[in-house]
């Protein structure tokens, strides 16, 4: 078995007085796809941002490597090697593609490395070399993602945190975006996705987790959790 980068054990966290996920406890193996999924409010999106470090955790820890990383600022725990693609994709519209995508080398390794690392990015994504000139603002949300997934690559990261990456695209845009994000994990790249395409998510990862109102409810491999009939009553209606 391969050892854990990330392992998160009985975090809480949320914003104010709302505690929006609780004991929540998962890990990522070197080199994995996990899929984090559940309802709209489960707390998915919440528990990628702990990981952040752009919500505080309460209680618990995150660890890297097995070093905590819970409590550190976010460009820190970039530096160690976690790189987010926040759902809505958060592009600068006013600023090329090219621009966006150099916005993401923010360590002095990845600064050291970025013709490189921006080499590869508009091989793996072509239709971003076509438009790296172009400003973000314009391109199609299909394109928007593209680029918000390069970005993250620029920071030259070990683990890859994806937040609906499907959302409003067509499903022939989904297909090529999902085939990149294979081969950036064949590159060596684990990845953490958060998907609503519960279908999808569940072919595309080898182990997930099901989180139901703020805590994990179910966990394992994609393929049992397929046959379960509580996901199968929950999400495909049967």
């Amino acid at each position: 078995m391969r050892p854990a980068l990330l392992r998160l054990d009985g975090v809480e966290a949320g914003y104010g007085d709302m505690i929006a996920v609780r004991g929540v406890s998962l890990e990522v193996r070197t080199g994995e796809i996990v899929a984090l999924i559940g309802s709209n409010g489960a707390g998915k999106t919440t528990t990628l941002r702990a990981i952040g470090g752009l919500v505080p955790v309460r209680r618990g820890r995150v660890d890297l490597d097995g070093t905590r990383i819970s409590g550190l600022p976010p460009a820190a725990i970039v530096a160690g090697g976690i790189a987010h693609v926040p759902e809505g994709r958060q592009l600068f519209p006013t600023m090329t593609v090219r621009e966006n995508l150099e916005l993401g080398a923010r360590t002095p390794e990845s600064r050291r490395r970025r013709p490189e690392t921006l080499a590869r990015v508009l091989e793996l994504f072509p239709r971003l070399a076509e438009r790296r000139r172009q400003l973000a603002g314009t391109l199609s949300g299909g394109e928007q993602q593209m680029t918000a997934i390069g970005r993250a690559l620029m920071a030259r990261p070990r683990l890859l945190l994806l937040d609906e990456p499907s959302l409003g695209l067509a499903p022939v845009v989904v297909a090529a975006i999902f085939e990149n994000l294979a081969r950036i994990n064949r590159d060596g790249v684990a990845i953490l996705l958060v998907e609503q395409n519960v279908t999808r998510a569940l072919r595309f990862a080898q182990r997930t987790y099901v989180l139901e109102n703020g805590t994990i409810a179910l966990e394992g491999p994609s393929a049992r959790l397929s046959a379960d009939e509580r996901i199968k009553r929950a999400y495909f209606g049967r």
